[in-house]
């Protein structure tokens, strides 16, 4: 593993063997990006070069504009998606290929909760990457929805990966409550445009198994263009 810091932004890169690989931007936590990969590897994931971004400002950082709290213990929410985004896309994105010394095939984003949303709003705003996981994306996010519904990505992405736990949406909280429902619409608006789309429910809330969540949303896009030639029952 390579790291380096970029605007106070930690940036952990792990190589896989091989060259052209594809290379997946993972905005996380700190040290969840090895073990994220590790367990994508344990998976038998194809090899690909992974690029963990941590030390982000969640609140800020991962959302498009700002909203208020979700409870009054919460900070409210201060748009700066866009700032990052081009923080990733035209100086961590490249010292990380350079560092890889390795043109990918193609790039991939993804990240869980707040990352997640992240994942799918970079769709619109760039078309540097081609294909985006997102684990429990914070889509009860205000009018995340109708932005989706109203605006062109940059890029049409070749498959797009949704996963949410099944209790997920059982909360008193009345945004909360919204987030299974936004995020199937929005997984069927996608399909509905021709895009191959992947959701799953998996079992309990938003806190379980983040880890292995993602390892399997990684492991989704690594293998579609794999989909043709899998036999496994519900792979194609």
């Amino acid at each position: 593993m390579v790291s380096f810091q970029i605007e106070g932004k930690q940036i952990d890169v792990m190589r896989g063997e091989g060259s052209s690989l594809p290379l997946i931007c993972l905005n996380t936590f700190a040290g969840d990006g090895q073990k994220i990969y590790e367990e994508t590897k344990r998976m038998g994931c194809p090899e690909y070069h992974l690029a963990a971004v941590s030390s982000l400002q969640w609140d800020c950082d991962m959302v498009p504009w700002d909203a208020p709290p979700l409870s009054g213990q919460a900070s409210p929410c201060v748009g700066g998606a866009d700032a990052y985004l081009k923080l990733l896309t035209e100086e961590i994105l490249p010292q990380t290929e350079k560092i890889l010394n390795d043109a990918p095939s193609w790039r991939g984003i993804a990240g869980y909760s707040l990352g997640g949303l992240f994942a799918v709003y970079s769709l619109f705003r760039t078309g540097r990457f081609s294909r985006a996981a997102s684990m429990s994306g914070s889509f009860w996010f205000p009018d995340i929805k109708e932005y989706i519904f109203s605006h062109p990505f940059k890029r049409v992405p070749d498959c797009l990966y949704f996963s949410l736990g099944r209790k997920e949406a059982k909360t008193r909280n009345p945004r909360l409550k919204t987030v299974q429902e936004n995020t199937e619409e929005i997984a069927a608006f996608c399909r509905n445009l021709g895009i191959e789309t992947e959701f799953r429910m998996q079992p309990g809330n938003h806190f379980v198994q983040a880890v292995e969540r993602t390892a399997a949303g990684l492991k989704w896009m690594l293998e579609w263009k794999r989909r043709d030639f899998l036999s496994e029952p519900g792979m194609k």
